[in-house]
């Protein structure tokens, strides 16, 4: 099955909260474009469009990818779970699975926090699972836009 399938089957929206960086911001709409993410919903201190530094890396993608600022994330969450969408973070740490041996079937909204920080212990209690990426030498952790694309291709592999 082509990848692209698997992400029409199977409905991904992205919540970035609080990305600090707005080439951090503009590669995250340009890897949402590729993967064909349904939305992307940027929230508290990320940067939006129109900003001349996002649209040096997305290369037109804030243009072709539905989008929306959400100041509350925490409210947005509760929104999303209202509607049958299951929350996922990206992030490592106690409770991670391997997200290669993640299965999904209905809707998800994948979370990517701060380049720093991460994503918050309230937003984590919020989630229905966490998944990381495994990483084989002594640092464990990528930029987060880089860490976005690599899990968005993990997540579009085919998972029955």
């Amino acid at each position: 099955m082509l990848l692209e399938n698997i992400f029409q089957e199977r409905s991904v929206c992205v919540i970035a909260n609080d990305i600090r960086s707005l080439h951090n911001v503009g590669s995250i709409f340009r890897s949402c474009d590729a993967f064909g993410v349904e939305r992307l919903y940027l929230t508290g201190i990320s940067g939006t469009p129109p900003r001349k530094e996002i649209a040096k890396v997305s290369l037109g993608s804030e243009h072709r990818v539905a989008w929306e600022y959400q100041e509350g994330v925490l409210a947005l969450i509760n929104e999303l779970k209202t509607r049958g969408v299951k929350i996922v973070a990206l992030e490592n740490g106690q409770g991670s699975v391997d997200i290669n041996s993640f299965k999904f079937k209905d809707k998800i909204a994948l979370v990517i926090g701060n380049e720093v920080a991460g994503v918050s212990p309230e937003i984590l209690d919020m989630c229905d699972a966490q998944v990381e990426i495994p990483m084989l030498a002594a640092k464990k952790s990528l930029n987060v836009s880089v860490a976005f694309g690599i899990a968005l291709f993990a997540l579009g592999q085919k998972n029955d």
